[in-house]
């Protein structure tokens, strides 16, 4: 029998009551708490908490790879200040070593703090820190809150639900066969998404799925995988952490006292969408954990590799002699 899969979710604030800490997430925490494998066992050991006070290291962060962790979902939900330069080199230590991340952010400049990170903090763009190199993109999508500059995807009110576009072969995430149409549909929406897309010359990334904003009909990135290598295991970079939010999938959980919108009511009200984002759930915690296939892409990437290989260091060379 496996051992269950160790999962630490983290934010990169103290516990402030009246913002994003990792109470608002609770959710997420029980539903990956309560999965069982085929024999009735736990298949998640779930730990969730926020780090200490910001500018000094956090304990927990800054010595993440000497931990016993399969994989940490962070959850960046600061301004700027929520992780240390000795918590980034843990944390990349940590993947480097052959273990999952998964690292969303929001709007704006929210989470920019993940910047420094190797990889997977590449895949975010932001306001004023690591702009998406794509120019265009610089407009203010969101018209709800003027206050709240680009990067602001609408894909709908807190509360509802989108549909996303899969993008090239399904990755093994958005599989799902208890589904219609064998395939995740639907994300908990958000009023203002961030910018997610793959970094310059890396290899082992690729977007995955898409949305499309209800005020501009611009399509925009909700994630981008990054298919385990020799360069470190398996990552996801999420363009928003209300997909995992207590109150995107219930609103009725309450938020803090920041938030303005109006919130929606589709996701409760469509079994099919809560099915939808509770499988994806499930499958990233595997994917990330190694216990759902890695991507056909990156299969042939791997195969690619070989074959250059085989052509700088042909089978008939002589032996090198030292």
């Amino acid at each position: 029998m496996a051992s269950p899969i160790k999962i630490l979710l983290q934010t990169t604030i103290p516990n402030v009551e009246d913002d994003w800490n990792i109470s608002r997430f609770s959710m997420l925490r029980d539903y990956l708490a309560e999965l069982t494998d085929a024999d009735g066992a736990p298949l998640f050991d779930v730990t969730a908490r926020d780090r200490t006070a910001p500018g000094t290291p956090d304990p927990v962060l800054s010595t993440l790879d000497q931990s016993d962790y399969d994989s940490l979902w962070l959850f960046a939900v600061d301004t700027g200040d929520g992780l240390t330069p000795e918590d980034c080199e843990a944390i990349s230590r940590f993947r480097e070593s052959g273990r999952g991340l998964m690292v969303t952010r929001d709007h704006m400049d929210l989470g920019c703090s993940v910047c420094t990170l190797g990889g997977v903090g590449q895949a975010h763009f932001f306001h004023s820190k690591h702009l998406d190199p794509d120019a265009s993109r610089h407009v203010i999508d969101d018209q709800e809150t003027s206050y709240i500059l680009w990067p602001n995807y609408h894909s709908g009110a807190n509360g509802d639900y989108q549909e996303i576009e899969i993008h090239g072969d399904p990755h093994p995430v958005l599989r799902d066969a208890d589904a219609p149409t064998g395939l995740i549909r639907f994300l908990p929406a958000h009023p203002h998404e961030g910018a997610v897309g793959v970094p310059a010359d890396d290899r082992t990334a690729r977007v995955i799925a898409t949305g499309t904003s209800k005020v501009t009909g611009r399509a925009f990135n909700i994630a981008v995988a990054f298919e385990p290598s020799e360069a470190g295991g398996p990552a996801w970079a999420e363009s928003t952490f209300h997909h995992f939010a207590d109150y995107n999938w219930d609103p009725a959980a309450g938020c803090p006292s920041f938030v303005s919108e109006a919130p929606g009511d589709a996701l409760a009200g469509s079994p099919e969408a809560q099915a939808s984002v509770r499988a994806y759930v499930r499958n990233l915690a595997l994917w990330l954990a190694g216990r759902l296939p890695v991507d056909e892409r990156a299969e042939e990437l791997d195969r690619e590799l070989d074959e250059a290989l085989e052509e700088s260091f042909p089978a008939s060379d002589p032996p090198a002699i030292y």
